[in-house]
């Protein structure tokens, strides 16, 4: 049995740690306080500084899809690495290469529920921003739907997909008595995430966009509505807002934050704690900023090697003569898809496969694709370097 001594938060601005008894356990709950903090978030010059540095690299994000000649090729690239991290901050030992050889029936040596739990992610993302992008709220209803398709199939799909927990749950040990965090009982979930919807309408204050969603990230956490993926529809959150129709701040979605996150885990788990117990939210702001400045420039950088990458292939196929027409249509295949079986291209470009065959032996020669199963049958292309660029911080942790 484990009994807590006290309370343990020595600030009550978020919320209020209460005593539960459970048979011969006891244990502390937190019961979260609506949004904004109050008191206010004192936004002082140095916080300021981050905000503004943030919404211009954003800003600078932003500009560059419009160099992009198909941003749809990028944003394929784009969803399938924060997939892959995000997936990564729970467990799952599946890489961007893993991935994509799932999606064409290939996947050596990787368990496949964390793959299908990778996959099931660029489902939910994907159904998020499209029902965005017809008109639909961001709202209670669409947190449930992508946590439906995310949870659909593998690991968690006995864990209530696409619905809010009826019961306790809790943040690392083996029980609540013994857990790192245990978040509100079940009854509050509706009311608490309710709230939580209009701060993100703007009731009962209007909030900047950036500031809206450090507070809203860190709360979703704080309530924990699910009994499983809270932390990835948590960090979907972020990507949906940005790309609420209301207060668009992307035209893409090409800001993900969980490669920041990947990389200072054990800050981003303390700093939402601290909110709880500590009532710490300017802390935790200047974290949540400085990833946005830090993920911001990074994806910039990125898209403009890629961008700059492209440019060189291009040339080189230029250089093919006569066969460059062909080469060039399937460079744009492996563009947008990174890798491709001659079959589905054939298709795709209304060319014989023979013709496509020959196609990727010149884009081999040049060291633009490489063929990664090593047969002779039913080959598998992958646009290389390309990948390269893109599986930088994705690497499994061992």
């Amino acid at each position: 049995m484990v009994t807590a001594a006290r309370n343990p938060g020595v600030s009550d601005r978020a919320g209020t740690f209460r005593r539960v008894t459970a048979g011969d356990e006891q244990f502390f709950s937190f019961h979260p306080k609506p949004l904004p903090p109050k008191p206010a978030l004192e936004i002082d010059p140095d916080s300021q500084e981050l905000l503004d540095s943030a919404n211009q690299s954003l800003g600078r994000l932003d500009g560059i899809t419009l160099l992009l000649p198909d941003p749809d090729q990028f944003l394929y690239s784009y969803i399938r690495k924060e997939a892959v991290l995000s997936s990564q901050i729970e467990g799952t030992q599946s890489s961007l290469s893993d991935l994509l050889l799932f999606e064409h029936d290939e996947a050596p040596g990787v368990a496949p529920a964390d793959t299908r739990e990778t996959f099931n992610y660029i489902r939910a993302m994907n159904h998020g921003i499209a029902r965005l992008q017809d008109g639909f709220p961001l709202s209670l209803r669409l947190f449930k739907e992508v946590h439906g398709l995310l949870l659909e199939s593998g690991r968690g799909v006995e864990r209530a997909p696409g619905e809010f927990r009826s019961s306790q749950n809790w943040i690392g040990g083996t029980r609540p008595g013994n857990a790192r965090y245990v978040p509100p009982p079940a009854h509050e979930v509706l009311p608490a995430m309710g709230a939580l919807e209009k701060f993100l309408h703007n009731d009962p204050v209007k909030t900047p966009i950036l500031v809206k969603a450090a507070l809203a990230h860190a709360q979703f956490e704080t309530v924990h509505p699910f009994l499983d993926g809270n932390g990835r529809v948590g960090r979907l959150l972020i990507t949906l807002l940005m790309c609420a129709e209301d207060q668009q701040v992307m035209s893409r979605p090409l800001l993900y934050l969980s490669l920041y996150l990947k990389r200072n885990r054990d800050e981003y788990y303390t700093r939402l704690q601290r909110i709880r117990t500590h009532g710490e939210w300017e802390a935790w702001l200047r974290f949540f900023l400085e990833g946005i400045n830090d993920v911001a420039r990074s994806a910039t950088d990125t898209t403009r090697r890629l961008l700059a990458l492209v440019d060189m292939d291009r040339q080189a196929i230029h250089g093919l003569g006569r066969a460059s027409g062909s080469a060039l249509r399937l460079h744009e295949i492996a563009i947008r898809q990174i890798v491709f079986r001659i079959p589905e291209a054939a298709k795709a470009l209304s060319l014989s496969e023979v013709t496509v065959a020959n196609t990727a032996a010149h884009l081999v020669r040049l060291g633009i694709v490489r063929e990664v199963t090593g047969r002779s049958r039913n080959k598998l292309f992958a646009y290389s370097n390309y990948l390269a660029v893109l599986e930088e911080g994705t690497a499994v942790e061992t």
